[in-house]
């Protein structure tokens, strides 16, 4: 919205500085932080009153979580009223890619309201069943990946001029390091989409269980796709980089700079312990906000090595499941992974602490992939 304002400027004036994304980007962090700084406690004042117990805690979870009775949930408005605010604010509204994104947020964050609501009011952590969840998920990650591949074929006819060795983007998977290689995979391509998306949403969702162990992974992976999208959506910075263009990407640093400064807003009630929790309001909203970004970029590949965390704790339910039907035995204490670690002893914060090591270094490794071939 305020990127309009540009239309006062003569080119030497503040107006100006509104077309720099990298300046709209530091806009959108400080919005949603300060947002988030000023919604916070009354948010958690009213989730408190308006669910008396909090979130149900599971019989058969570690003992610890047993004092973690009465804290609310639902703590991801915060953070999606953030985004949305900020990105409204300081993105082009006029960038198909920011409304897809979104579209898939604000989607997936009805969905874990809807859940987290069912829960609160019936007193259980039986909430939405699980086939409604992934199927109004695959819907939606359905709609945004058509319409991302709809926007990538909407490039300018003389990109193959501008642009060395240009490609069509629409339908085809980016693979990285392998910078030259591009699999057309065609109307194939909205299944993967499909996949990505929702994979991601219910893997963060799977990793939200530990004070302060879900938020920070998440700011980590979204500011790394942001900083992709930036590089992706240059044309001086993809002929550098050897990669491949995607024309209008370079909004998405808002929405991700958005997202960083609410997480930290969120960060300050939810760290240990914890005034509250995001709940799958807020779970589902950011795993699917990461999983578009991905799709939008033709970075979905390397989401999996920046999310690396949320890939390995949603195998560790998938390994413990299969497992357990095949020979009545487990591989881990408890699923997922976080839980076997708190089962063996470990304290909360020293497990938090480590995964927010490995996700950083993950980011960097995930980083390191624009370059290296």
């Amino acid at each position: 919205m305020l990127y309009w304002l540009t239309l006062l400027s003569d080119g030497g004036d503040a107006f100006n500085l509104f077309r720099y994304i990298t300046f709209r980007a530091g806009g959108a962090f400080l919005t949603a932080l300060i947002f988030g700084f000023l919604f916070g406690r009354p948010l958690i004042a009213v989730l408190r009153k308006r669910q008396g117990k909090g979130q149900p805690i599971r019989d058969d979870g570690p003992e610890s979580h047993f004092a973690k009775a009465g804290t609310p949930t639902m703590g991801g408005l915060l953070i999606v009223g953030a985004l949305v605010t900020s990105t409204a604010l300081w993105a082009r509204l006029d960038n198909p890619f920011v409304w897809i994104v979104l579209g898939v947020t604000l989607s997936f964050a009805a969905i874990g309201f809807a859940d987290d609501y069912a829960k609160v009011s019936k007193g259980n952590h039986k909430g939405v069943p699980g086939k409604v969840r992934l199927a109004l998920g695959f819907l939606i990650a359905g709609v945004a990946t058509y319409a991302a591949m709809y926007v990538h074929g909407l490039n300018d006819l003389d990109l193959a001029v501008r642009v060395e060795n240009y490609e069509p983007l629409a339908g085809r998977l980016a693979l990285p390091v392998f910078k030259d290689v591009l699999l057309n995979l065609g109307m194939f391509f909205i299944p993967f989409g499909m996949i990505v998306i929702v994979g991601a949403a219910n893997s963060v969702n799977l990793t939200d269980g530990l004070d302060g162990l879900a938020i920070m992974p998440v700011m980590i992976a979204a500011g790394t796709l942001g900083v992709i999208a930036y590089a992706v959506g240059r044309v001086d910075f993809t002929e550098y980089l050897d990669v491949h263009y995607v024309p209008g990407t370079g909004e998405i640093l808002i929405f991700c700079a958005g997202l960083f400064g609410g997480g930290l807003g969120f960060l300050w009630y939810n760290a240990p312990p914890a005034a509250v929790f995001m709940g799958d309001t807020g779970s589902l909203a950011l795993g699917g906000a990461l999983g578009a970004i991905a799709v939008s970029t033709k970075h979905e590949i390397v989401l999996a090595i920046v999310g690396g965390l949320f890939v390995v704790e949603a195998l560790s339910v998938i390994i413990q499941v299969l497992y357990f039907k095949r020979t009545g035995k487990r591989v881990f204490l408890m699923a997922p992974i976080h839980h076997h670690y708190e089962k063996k002893g470990w304290a909360e914060s020293t497990i938090v602490i480590r995964f927010w090591i490995i996700s950083l270094i993950l980011a960097m490794i995930g980083l390191a992939t624009l370059k290296v071939r």
